[in-house]
């Protein structure tokens, strides 16, 4: 699967299927899914969220419910697609979680239509504490649907971390959270060394989460 390009052009990664199995077992191990779940495919297949959105469902009893082209930006239509499928399962990137809320604020009578929803997974971006009270305030207290954060790079296998959002403090930081399963997260200094507590430093992920490498980029693989 490629990269977004955000540090420069897209970069085709080269995941090992092992590392697919171990991020579909982590989430059905965390997050369980039953015969009457029901995920809400929203995702464009070139994003590596879609890999998890398009297996999970097939092997637990769930059900995948398919979001129209185009619908993906269309808050009203991600309503009514709730609504109708009885969707249990989602994930929005934090900016298009934004649009949603601000939808759901201009339109309060629309919430009422989201009973059925019971997870929310966030990642792709940052998540901010703005839009985690908002969440709460709109759909944990009013309907009982979880905010979770997730944190991964393409070259991890979509998602490494994970931190439940849901109660949360207000005002808290939103960290990335806990490695996954056969995960490990390290924080280290130049030299390679672990950083004390508070101290800042570059994160490495090691584990059957980590993809082989770059397709015909030897030296950005090394690198």
């Amino acid at each position: 699967i490629f990269t977004s390009g955000s540090t420069g052009r897209p970069k085709g990664v080269l995941v090992e299927q092992r590392g697919v199995l171990n991020r579909l077992f982590w989430m059905q191990s965390c997050y369980p899914l039953g015969e009457r779940d029901v995920i809400l495919q929203k995702t464009p297949i070139s994003f590596d969220v879609s890999v998890w959105e398009l297996f999970w469902w097939s092997w637990t009893g769930a059900s995948l419910a398919l979001l129209a082209s185009g619908a993906e930006k269309d808050p009203a239509a991600i309503v009514e697609a709730i609504e109708r499928h009885r969707v249990t399962v989602m994930h929005f990137v934090p900016s298009m979680l934004r649009v949603f809320l601000d939808h759901l604020e201009r339109h309060p009578e629309a919430v009422a239509r989201l009973s059925s929803l019971r997870r929310v997974f966030a990642s792709g971006e940052a998540l901010t504490t703005e839009l985690v009270a908002r969440f709460n305030r709109l759909l944990f207290e009013a309907q009982g649907a979880e905010l979770h954060n997730l944190y991964g790079p393409t070259e991890a296998t979509v998602d490494v971390s994970w931190q439940p959002c849901s109660p949360m403090e207000e005002g808290a930081t939103v960290p990335i959270g806990r490695p996954i399963s056969n995960t490990r997260l390290y924080v280290l200094d130049e030299a390679g060394q672990p950083v004390p507590l508070g101290v800042s430093g570059e994160l490495f992920i090691s584990g059957v989460q980590v993809a082989r490498g770059y397709v015909g980029r030897p030296d950005l693989t090394v690198e």
